[in-house]
């Protein structure tokens, strides 16, 4: 059986949890192979945040590319993957995917999928925003990529933090038509009397 490659970008922004929780949702998924970078920072603040090694987040990837790699198999378009998720992202990572400023590579990963025309998921993480920031928005929207940030949402009565976490990643799971069951979906009133 093919693999569906899917590239996970970790940047250095606050909320490292969700690129956590995407590779151990798509770890036990047979069909899935999952290709990560993360930078530096995110290395710290999954440290600081979530009190995780890095070492053992590196490891529920199925491969693992160091970040100043930019000969690494993720940066070419030759390399067939679904697409990629960056999660979190930091305002310094998405200014680079708007200006192509491939430096690094999560960036260049990144500009790749944007220019082979494969799906680029954004899990923005900054707050509030300024004109600059929407500008770069605006930008990576026209070139295709996809904006999610992690706002969360009441509708599926979250009791944790972890229910928040996982209706964000389930809505980035949505995106690459993978099936999950990490929240309760809505259902109209009108449905719910059907049933």
């Amino acid at each position: 059986m093919q693999k569906r490659k899917i590239i996970i970008g970790i940047s250095g922004a606050s909320g490292t949890i969700y690129g956590i929780r995407l590779l151990e949702t798509l770890k036990p998924c047979d069909d899935i192979e999952t290709h990560l970078v993360m930078s530096d920072y995110a290395k710290e603040i999954m440290q600081y945040e979530n009190n995780r090694d890095p070492q053992e987040v590196l490891n529920l990837a199925d491969k693992f590319y160091p970040i100043a790699n930019l000969g690494a198999a993720i940066s070419s378009g030759s390399f067939l993957t679904e697409g990629m998720i960056i999660a979190p992202c930091s305002i310094k990572s998405l200014s680079g995917i708007a200006n192509s400023y491939n430096d690094n590579l999560l960036v260049r990963a990144a500009d790749v999928c944007l220019k082979e025309r494969r799906k680029l998921i954004i899990v923005l993480r900054e707050t509030p925003l300024h004109l600059g920031h929407l500008e770069l928005m605006t930008r990576v929207t026209r070139y295709g990529a996809t904006l999610l940030p992690p706002i969360p949402s009441f509708y599926h009565n979250p009791k944790t933090i972890d229910d928040l976490i996982n209706q964000t990643v389930g809505k980035v799971l949505d995106n690459f038509g993978i099936s999950h069951n990490l929240f309760k979906r809505w259902q109209s009133e009108e449905a719910k009397d059907e049933n």
